[in-house]
């Protein structure tokens, strides 16, 4: 049973981004709840050229290794669900160069969820062998790279159409 987390944690901004916004306090599927709070922010991201949304997510990952560290630390308790930082990341990573249309934000969505809860090899892996920060991020990104390939090869079938 994961510790529930006060609202008051909000007020630091650290805590802020990491828990999502306070998206991470939902009592009900935490994760599917950040997720959702990352598209508004994929939305204005999408607007950037590639590059720069490469590079944005980038950084939105080295950040979220110290954020998510930092407030499972405070927790103290190794990925909390409502550590959300790495939903938005990985949401964000699954829509590299992907139309920013509402049925591929929907089918970007329904993929990273899928593979960030069913957590295929080795994403299993990382989640439970990967600690602190990084370990927290790692396995989004790879449940992510499952949804971004996934997504990629619905494109091409897609545009071949």
């Amino acid at each position: 049973m994961q510790a529930k987390i006060s609202p008051r944690l909000l007020r630091n901004p650290l805590h802020f981004l990491s828990l999502g916004f306070g998206s991470g306090l939902s009592p009900f599927a935490p994760g599917t709840c950040g997720t959702v709070v990352a598209i508004p922010l994929y939305l204005l991201l999408a607007q950037l050229p590639f590059w720069y949304y490469l590079l944005a997510v980038a950084v939105a990952f080295a950040i979220g290794v110290y954020l998510c560290g930092y407030t499972s630390a405070a927790l103290g308790e190794h990925d909390h669900s409502g550590i959300v930082w790495d939903e938005f990341v990985g949401l964000w990573i699954t829509m590299i160069a992907v139309p920013a249309a509402w049925q591929w934000i929907l089918a970007g969505f329904v993929l990273f969820r899928l593979f960030d809860i069913v957590k295929p090899w080795p994403v299993r892996i990382a989640d439970a062998k990967m600690k602190g920060g990084f370990g927290i991020m790692f396995d989004d990104l790879l449940a992510a790279l499952y949804a971004l390939i996934a997504l990629q090869i619905a494109l091409q079938l897609v545009n071949s159409v």
